[in-house]
Order: C-alpha cells, then sequence, then structure tokens
C-alpha cells in the first residue's frame, strides 16, 4: 500500500472524525484495497471488500464526506477487516 493509503486508512480512523475526506480518495484507496465497486440508483455505491458487502453514499456537493458518512465507511471497513491496525500486522 502507498504511504498516501496508508495515511488515509489512518485519517478515516482518526479521532475526532474528520471533515476533510475527499470521495475521490475514498474510490482510489478501496480500488487499491481489491474492492468490488458498483454504482446503484442516485449516489450509492455497492461496495464488496474481503467477504463484506455495504452501501457507500457519494457526496452531494464539493465531494467532501460529512462524518456520518465517514462513520458509515469507518463501520465498512472494520468489517472488511481493513482497518489500520490490521494493516500494520500484515506487514510485520
Amino acid at each position: 500500500m502507498s504511504a498516501k493509503h496508508a495515511n488515509l486508512l489512518r485519517e478515516i480512523f482518526h479521532d475526532p472524525v474528520s471533515t476533510s475526506i475527499q470521495w475521490r480518495e475514498i474510490e482510489s484507496l478501496l480500488k487499491h484495497l481489491g474492492a468490488d465497486m458498483e454504482a446503484l440508483a442516485g449516489t450509492r455505491v455497492r461496495v464488496k471488500l474481503n467477504g463484506a458487502e455495504g452501501s457507500l453514499h457519494r457526496p452531494h456537493k464539493g465531494g467532501t464526506l460529512d462524518r456520518s458518512s465517514v462513520q458509515h465507511l469507518r463501520d465498512f471497513l472494520s468489517r472488511a477487516k481493513s482497518t489500520p491496525s490490521q494493516y500494520d500486522a500484515s506487514r510485520e
């Protein structure tokens, strides 16, 4: 994983919740992790990663995720076993 993706993963799980995460960066990270992404109706996107499946929402304006979207993304990545601690453990 590139340093950029590793830093983004840490930013997603950092408290307090960041409101400066861009959707295009999330898409890049998910694709890098090997996720299958499928556009659904409206702004919804179905994401499958490591056996976990979820629905994420692209932001309507500006491309920046709000707090609830980041929390939803955290939950999905946790279910998909793609947290910063799991990434660090896989590197050792």
